[in-house]
């Protein structure tokens, strides 16, 4: 595990406080959670992007034609 000296402003740190308090953690353990959280949010978003740029409009043209045009279900139709 690495270590890391982080300066925060005191606002930032009084929230984080607190709301580690609220939550039973340590600021430790909820600052790790938050930047995990951040990673994973970046690249999901990253992953998208890549995806998205492999894609095909004709071929999800295709695709969409395959779609049987029928009413949708009571309910659904928003």
């Amino acid at each position: 595990m690495s270590v890391l000296s982080l300066r925060l402003p005191n606002s930032i740190h009084r929230h984080i406080k607190e709301i580690a308090f609220q939550e039973g953690v340590s600021i430790n353990q909820f600052i790790s959670s938050a930047v995990s959280e951040k990673i994973s949010a970046i690249s999901t978003e990253n992953y998208l992007v890549q995806r998205a740029n492999r894609a095909n409009r004709e071929e999800f043209t295709e695709i969409l034609s395959n779609v049987p045009k029928i009413k949708p279900v009571n309910g659904d139709e928003l």
